[in-house]
């Protein structure tokens, strides 16, 4: 069950109105894709409302949301606009590079030497230095408290609430998400944003194989990687986050986690 980022509106979201870079790959190389929920269901193979009912279901779910969330003595929430229509970021970072993204920012928080590589395939909320901030009452991040879904409020909180599927999150602000990128660029790079924008294509995973003289890709040779950089994989994933973060900003939309 692989990871990718959404940032776009709910409405194109559930209307399954995107496609994901593998999706966007596969069309653009004559391979055909099908995803696959963790049920082993089709992921389209949903309850089929059209379009205009989504963004009804949608905008129904955002105000009462907004209005829960809201202070009795502070100006309601403005709800952020949502259409079928509107531009969409998504990006995949998969989980071993998300870890690493977590593990950085844990070791950087307290200290700690980053180890140079993760395994392949590894369970990260394992790790004892990432338990150890997840479960810091001092220092709340919604990257540590299994935040899915970040709402376009530049105001920094963090809350379990229903999805408009009815399932339960931990929904954070993406307000919240750029003190926490904020935070973890100046625990451990220092990074100008143009260098944190160019990692999503200069950093992560080494590519399993090579092309030959004749310009056939050839996986001869290659053994299948085992280990990777962890400050590699972990830069990759935070310039999806912050590429997904800025282009959130920029539209007034929601971040998800898509798995």
């Amino acid at each position: 069950m692989g990871l990718d980022i959404y940032a776009g509106t709910l409405t194109r979201y559930y209307s399954h109105n995107w496609k994901t870079v593998v999706q966007q790959w596969a069309e653009e190389n004559g391979y055909a894709f099908n995803r696959i929920t963790p049920d082993g269901e089709p992921a389209d193979n949903e309850e089929n409302l059209s379009p205009a009912e989504v963004q009804a279901a949608v905008e129904n779910w955002r105000d009462q949301i907004l209005s829960a969330i809201s202070q009795p003595d502070q100006p309601p929430y403005t709800p952020w606009p949502e259409d079928n229509e509107k531009p969409y970021y998504t990006d995949k970072p998969d989980w071993d590079a998300f870890g690493a993204m977590l593990l950085v920012a844990a070791c950087r928080t307290y200290e700690e030497p980053v180890p140079p590589t993760v395994e392949k395939d590894w369970d990260f909320m394992e790790n004892p230095i990432i338990a150890r901030l997840s479960a810091d009452k001092e220092r709340v991040w919604s990257l540590f408290r299994g935040a899915t879904w970040w709402i376009p409020l530049s105001a920094s909180f963090l809350f379990q609430g229903p999805l408009p599927t009815n399932d339960t999150a931990t929904i954070g602000t993406v307000g919240g998400l750029r003190k926490e990128l904020e935070k973890l660029n100046q625990l451990a790079w220092q990074a100008d944003e143009d260098t944190i924008l160019d990692w999503a294509d200069t950093e992560g995973y080494p590519v399993d194989g090579t092309i030959d003289a004749d310009g056939q890709y050839s996986k001869a040779d290659i053994p299948e990687h085992t280990q990777y950089d962890t400050q590699s994989l972990a830069k990759f994933a935070f310039s999806m986050f912050w590429r997904a973060m800025r282009f959130a900003e920029e539209q007034q939309v929601p971040i998800l986690l898509d798995f």
